[in-house]
């Protein structure tokens, strides 16, 4: 399939293990991934990457919300970086903004440094910059080898107009990585429309909970379209189907 790669966001060990068997090429594997995703704990790290061969990148990013990060906060995304490097980890996802929407270049090649020789994605912060063109330079400059990023819109589908336009203007200095909304029904008008040749998604789907008691006066979650004994996990099928699409949408086109 070329230059197409396949990455999963991956909330669990268990989606690690399905996005791998399913084809996936690489993981991003996170915390809360209602909040955008957030640093997994040492343990996840640790088991994944004792559970699963292809390419993991923990996602660095000490909380939810803005990503414009106070000194402890930063101390924590370095320490963090030390130890998926201690781990074994191929790389990692990183993305500070300064206050007025730029990228903070000081603080992030700094992580990009301390990971070295670890690769390092930037992540959507991209989609959040006032500028994503100055943005992309900025990016390149300190040394990442990716951008995941839906065009500045909530989607990717959305993006696609922006995405073809970062990949011109990219011209093979860095990949450029569409995510968000990315699925089995729309990945082959992504790569016609956009040039993009990495991918990422979830893949997930709410598994029913085992749980046979279940309190009704009490929810823990309470968020809107969340199941409250549902359980988010990467689905092998999903990833296998995204593959078989991709490939079908890449010989057409071809690539």
């Amino acid at each position: 399939m070329g230059n197409f790669k396949l990455e999963i966001c991956a909330g669990s060990v268990a989606s690690c293990i399905a996005a791998e068997e399913g084809g996936a090429d690489r993981i991003e594997l996170c915390d809360n991934l209602l909040e955008g995703g957030t640093t997994p704990s040492y343990a996840t790290i640790a088991v994944a990457r004792e559970k699963v061969k292809i390419e993991l990148y923990p996602i660095i990013r000490p909380r939810g919300g803005d990503f414009l990060y106070s000194d402890l906060e930063f101390e924590v995304m370095k320490k963090d970086i030390e130890l998926c490097k201690q781990l074994g980890c191929n790389g990692v996802v990183i993305g500070i903004l300064t206050a007025d929407g730029r990228v903070d270049k000081q603080r992030c090649k700094e992580l990009v440094d301390l990971a070295w020789p670890m690769g390092v994605t930037f992540h959507r912060a991209f989609d959040m910059t006032d500028n994503p063109f100055e943005a992309l330079e900025d990016i390149i400059a300190i040394g990442c080898e990716r951008i995941l990023t839906s065009g500045a819109r909530n989607t990717a589908v959305e993006g696609a107009s922006l995405l073809k336009d970062l990949v011109i203007r990219a011209d093979n200095r860095i990949i450029l990585m569409a995510g968000s909304g990315v699925r089995a029904s729309n990945i082959a008008a992504l790569i016609k429309d956009t040039g993009v040749t990495e991918f990422h998604t979830s893949a997930k789907a709410y598994e029913d909970s085992h749980m046979v008691y279940r309190n009704p006066n009490v929810s823990m979650g309470g968020i809107p379209g969340v199941p409250e004994y549902g359980i988010s996990q990467t689905q092998k099928s999903e990833v296998l189907r995204i593959r078989e699409l991709a490939a079908q949408a890449l010989e057409e086109n071809g690539q």
